[in-house]
């Protein structure tokens, strides 16, 4: 019988071992989303870019597009945004989250290194971003022309994520059309 407890905290270890190990395998950019196929979460924030006007989810239908949650203490934001900057020039539509930050930094950053967002939604304490269920910065969604959310990828947008994000927006924009 004693013996038999000596084992119990073998098992315990053993047990929380192999779910430590399992851990190791998962992706955190495959994380399921439970918004997606469901509306935009309803917000009235203000834009960052002309404080004194407040964006709703109206101002981001009408076309699919990308929204792009992001910040300047992002390092990987900063990796990401010359090909956010790209994607622009090549007339895809792109809204962005600045995630709780500061305004002043935000403007600052966008005026550096340049704005691809059709609009910027001040989302300085993190709400709008609690109910898309934001893990971290960078988070970019697709969206369809009625403010449905269709897919979210996590991490830097990159041309190899790109191409799978172009591939969701056609067959998005096939399926509205």
């Amino acid at each position: 019988m004693r013996k038999a407890l000596f084992l119990i905290p073998l098992g315990i270890f053993l047990g929380l071992g192999f779910f430590l190990w399992k851990g190791l395998y998962l992706d955190p950019r495959e994380l399921p989303s439970a918004m997606i196929d469901r509306p935009m979460p309803a917000f009235d924030l203000p834009s960052l870019t002309e404080p004194d006007r407040q964006l709703s989810v109206a101002d981001l239908k009408g076309e699919v597009a990308l929204i792009n949650v992001w910040a300047t203490w992002c390092p990987t934001c900063k990796e990401e945004h010359s090909f956010l900057n790209q994607l622009a020039q090549q007339g895809v539509v792109i809204y962005g989250i600045n995630y709780k930050d500061e305004p002043v930094k935000a403007t600052s950053w966008l005026q550096r290194y340049l704005n691809p967002y059709r609009e910027v939604i001040l989302d300085k304490e993190g709400r709008l971003g609690l109910d898309l269920g934001v893990y971290g910065a960078p988070e970019t969604y697709v969206i369809d022309a009625q403010g449905t959310i269709r897919y979210r990828h996590v991490g830097a947008v990159d041309a190899k994520v790109w191409k799978q994000l172009q591939a969701i927006m056609q067959e998005v924009e096939g399926a509205t059309s």
